[in-house]
């Protein structure tokens, strides 16, 4: 095993605050209610515009594009005034990314993706989000695209993720998951959801990694 891929929210980052914040101030501008943090944990993982699909009241979907241009100029200027790297995911990654490939492969629209990853881990190799022409998780097309931006094959990667669409993606695209507890998605899906190895906090990734490098021969 030489490469390892990342989600970003509720993976490496704790997003939810400004996440929160910026579609209530989205849905406050389109004169709607705004929601709670515990629904807007419930909406995330599927992009910003599935986000902004479910925030929205059934009667107003037809708004979901203003609502969303709207939530992106907004989290642009204030993706970063809640967000922190979850504690130990930095020291992680120095660990990770000296010995592996890695790259981030979020449903978060690209340009955020690269902007959180140039800022907060540069030592991460490769960003890649939401674009034209590659369909979102759990699809395989962005972590294909991301191997192949590497030079790594699916056989000698594993994929680091929260949710149950990060286990799906995985699955998908025929690797590994380890699945982390600490995010968005609580431990019991996890394990319903048959990941590969679940981990509690982040210093316990290597001794992950280590495993299925065994468990690939």
């Amino acid at each position: 095993m030489d490469t390892v891929l990342f989600d970003l929210d509720g993976t490496l980052l704790n997003t939810l605050d400004d996440l929160c914040d910026s579609t209530n101030f989205a849905l406050g501008k389109m004169g709607y209610n705004a929601r709670t943090l515990e629904e807007v944990r419930s909406f995330v993982g599927e992009g910003v515009r599935k986000l902004i699909e479910r925030a929205l009241p059934d009667f107003a979907k037809d708004k979901t594009d203003e609502t969303l241009e709207i939530f992106e100029k907004h989290y642009d200027k204030n993706k970063e005034n809640k967000t922190r790297a979850y504690d130990g995911v930095k020291q992680m990654l120095d660990g990770v990314c000296a010995k592996y490939k890695t790259a981030v492969v979020s449903n978060k629209y690209h340009a955020a993706v690269a902007d959180l990853r140039e800022k907060l881990f540069p030592q991460i190799t490769l960003a890649v989000g939401e674009r034209d022409g590659l369909n979102k998780k759990p699809a395989p097309d962005m972590v294909e695209y991301a191997l192949r931006e590497l030079g790594s094959v699916r056989e000698n990667a594993v994929y680091v993720g929260d949710s149950n669409i990060d286990i799906l993606t995985a699955r998908n695209s025929g690797l590994p998951i380890i699945a982390v507890s600490w995010g968005f998605r609580p431990r019991a899906l996890l394990e319903e959801m048959g990941a590969d190895i679940i981990i509690d906090k982040p210093s316990e990734l290597m001794g992950a990694l280590e495993k299925i490098n065994v468990r690939l021969g």
